[in-house]
């Protein structure tokens, strides 16, 4: 092992695609050995997402298509955070929650965060946990996929053998699945609604000249 680590130093950096809600630039890094390596990156002003848990323990779950994968998903509630930079993290998730399930909640909570692929994205999603469910208004301006998209109550061992069993792999409902399991069987402590998130991407939205709320 070296006795000190390396610094991966950006030398170069240069734009190669800039669009409404992601932009991909192609940095040269400084490397260990004393070469440098091109690293393409992905900017993405983040993500939320929702546990949305009733009493009996069932979570709602959408089903909808998805493109890159030619086929539907089951998936939890989840979304792009506001481009404008004027929500929190937890005001968009619930907004996301209602316009996807009809679903509001009275008790929110940050269950997980994930980055789902540090490896090319600096994409981050924060999952909320929201229970004390109640039915609001589904939003009128739902539109493409979303008109196609269904709701589903999975209870929460179903979801489980589901994502052990391959049916459930968006990488988000996975982790977030199994981290809700986790405070469910042995009550672990969460973190408030309006927790700090250290990690949130924040290049893209300096990019576009936006607020990070």
């Amino acid at each position: 092992m070296p006795d000190v680590m390396h610094e991966f130093e950006t030398v170069s950096t240069e734009l190669v695609y800039d669009g409404p809600i992601f932009a991909v630039r192609k940095d040269k890094v400084t490397m260990p050995g004393g070469g440098t390596a091109n690293r393409d990156v992905v900017e993405h002003d983040g993500a939320v997402a929702v546990v949305a848990m009733n009493p009996d323990g069932a979570i709602a779950m959408v089903n909808q298509y998805r493109h890159p994968m030619g086929r539907r998903m089951l998936e939890i509630p989840a979304g792009l955070l506001d481009h404008s930079g004027a929500e929190t993290p937890c005001a968009a998730a619930q907004r996301e929650l209602a316009e996807e399930t009809g679903l509001g909640a009275r008790d929110w909570h940050v269950l997980v965060d994930l980055a789902p692929s540090p490896g090319f994205t600096d994409e981050v999603v924060r999952v909320f946990l929201a229970t004390d469910l109640r039915y609001c208004h589904i939003a009128d301006y739902q539109e493409d996929e979303e008109l196609d998209m269904t709701l589903e109550w999975v209870q929460m061992p179903d979801a489980v053998q589901m994502v052990l069993s391959g049916e459930i792999v968006n990488s988000t409902s996975v982790s977030a699945i199994l981290a809700a399991t986790m405070v469910m069987d042995d009550d672990a402590p969460l973190r408030s609604a309006e927790a700090p998130w250290p990690c949130r991407p924040t290049a893209f939205a300096a990019r576009k000249g936006r607020p990070v709320e």
